[in-house]
Parts: structure tokens; sequence; C-alpha cells
């Protein structure tokens, strides 16, 4: 019982990174537009996050910055592919690389020493509880913050008018600019939304999950991340099993490996990533499911007319 309730703790702190990084692409893509930034966005977002911790500064600063970071990184996307109207294949690529560059630099003088993480809530009363309290209730605050931003972004995309807007644009951009909606200007929020949810996840790892400074520390969660709004068919709720799946697979991995499984390392490395592709190739069987919530006008670019 203790090693399962370890695990399914470690499960979720593993997803979270995820589920900041997916929800914030699953409304950018939401509106027509694919950022395959998310790495690069992440990356920023971690090393700003460090660099203002290691600077002093109060940690919720910190995780300010990182979202300012990711933020601004996505600004930068945004205006290569909405103002600009480049390749938004190439522009999200090339943002990907230039994160990984940026948070090289700005991470060269942090060494290998640790930080003070943010730590675990104690819920008096709750976090007591034998079992239950060790499994939900002893996690640090931005775990909480992703179960809120996972509500919020379900009720923003199907319960208000902003968000039926968003979709809206997303499946006919020609449509909702006949009738008055300023396209552009609500795709540079989605986007800059998404920006700011990367550098939330990219945060988590440096100041929370980790926590240090490791070059490339995403170990390729912003393409999972990617991967997890196609796994999730562009469904919230969706988004956070698949998170938690990949981090429970992640938790396995490592866990096989502590006990010392007979099988070579790299193997239990993969799999996480061989579960993600796996349950992408199923899911990608059944078309029509998928269709229902594909966004029509996805990396297509918009120019408005008149």
């Amino acid at each position: 019982m203790d090693l399962f309730v370890s695990m399914f703790a470690a499960t979720i702190i593993a997803a979270t990174p995820l589920i900041f990084a997916a929800l914030g692409e699953l409304v950018v893509e939401k509106s027509g537009v694919l950022n395959l930034g998310i790495e690069g966005m992440m990356l920023i977002g971690a090393a700003f996050g460090i660099w203002v911790h290691f600077a002093g500064f109060p940690m919720i600063l910190a995780v300010g910055a990182a979202v300012v970071g990711g933020a601004l990184a996505s600004l930068m996307f945004g205006v290569l592919a909405l103002t600009f109207m480049t390749n938004q294949y190439a522009a999200g690529l090339a943002l990907a690389i230039f994160g990984a560059g940026v948070s090289a630099f700005i991470g060269r003088g942090f060494g290998t020493t640790p930080v003070e993480a943010i730590q675990p809530l104690h819920i008096p009363g709750l976090s007591d509880i034998p079992i239950l309290g060790e499994m939900f209730f002893q996690f640090d605050p931005l775990v909480y913050l992703s179960f809120v931003l996972f509500a919020a972004v379900s009720w923003f995309l199907y319960r208000t008018k902003a968000g039926l807007a968003l979709r809206a644009i997303g499946e006919s951009p020609d449509s909702a600019h006949a009738i008055g909606y300023q396209v552009i200007r609500i795709r540079y929020l989605a986007v800059m939304f998404g920006g700011a949810m990367a550098g939330l996840g990219g945060a988590y790892l440096s100041l929370v999950y980790t926590p240090l400074w490791v070059e490339n520390m995403t170990a390729g969660r912003g393409w999972i991340a990617l991967a997890l709004v196609v796994f999730a068919a562009w469904r919230p709720r969706r988004v956070i099993f698949g998170a938690w799946l990949f981090g429970g697979m992640t938790i396995l991995q490592l866990q096989g490996q502590a006990i010392g499984l007979t099988v070579p390392t790299e193997v239990l490395s993969a799999l996480p990533y061989v579960a993600t592709i796996v349950v992408l190739v199923l899911i990608s069987r059944n078309r029509e499911a998928m269709a229902l919530d594909f966004p029509t006008s996805l990396a297509q670019p918009f120019r408005p007319k008149g």
C-alpha cells in the first residue's frame, strides 16, 4: 500500500508540467493556430524561473517570471505566424530551437546547485488522513493550480461567449470575421496564453520537480504535450487523463530501475514515449471521433478581408 500511495502521488506530480503545457496548447489549437514551439517555451520558462529565484526574489515572482518568459516567447511566434503569416510549422520549430539556445545561455552560470523547492501544502485535518491524505492533500500549490486551470479552461471553452468565439474562429475564421470578431487579436491572446502555460510548466520542472537547472531539462515533454492534445481529441478532460498516463509510465520506468529489473535502462527510459506513440496510433484509427472536435482551420493562415 505504501508503494502504491507513493507511486500515485509521484504520478500526479510528474503529470503536472504536462497538464500546464497541454492545456495551453489546447487553447491555442482551438483558435486555429498550431504552435510546435512548446519545448522551447518550457525551457525559457524553466530558465527564467530559476534565474529570478537565484537572484533572491520570492518564489511567486520566480514563477511569474517564467510565465512572462513563456508568453513573450510565444509572442515572437505570433508575430511570425499571425502578422507575417509565415508557415506555422516552421515558426514553431524555430521557436523550439530558439528556446533551447536561449535557456542554455541563461543557465550557463547556474551549475548544478539545487534550489529550495516549492514546499507541499499541509492542509489541517485533510493532510493527516491515513492513505487519502498522502494521496490527495500533500501536494505543492502548483499541483492544485493545475486542477484549477483545467476547470477554468473547460468552463471558458464550453460555458462562455468568449470561448464560443474562440472555437468559432478555429472552425471558420472568415465567418467569425464576417460577424465582427477580431480574429487576429483573439488568436494573439490564445497564443500568448499557451506560451504562459508552457512557461508555467517549465517553472514547475526547475522549481519543484527537479529542482535545479539542467540544460534541456524538459527532455521532450513539450513534444509529449503536443501529442497529448491530439490524444485528447482537443478535449480538456482527456488532456488531464493523458498527462496522468504519461506521468504514470514515467514513474513506472523509474520504479523499475530502482528495483533492479533485468531490462536495459534505455528500454525503461523509452517506455513513456513508446506508450504515448501506441496510444496515439490506436486513437488515430477512429478518424470520425477525432474529427468531431478537430479545429477545421488549424495551421491555416488568415488575412482579414476588407
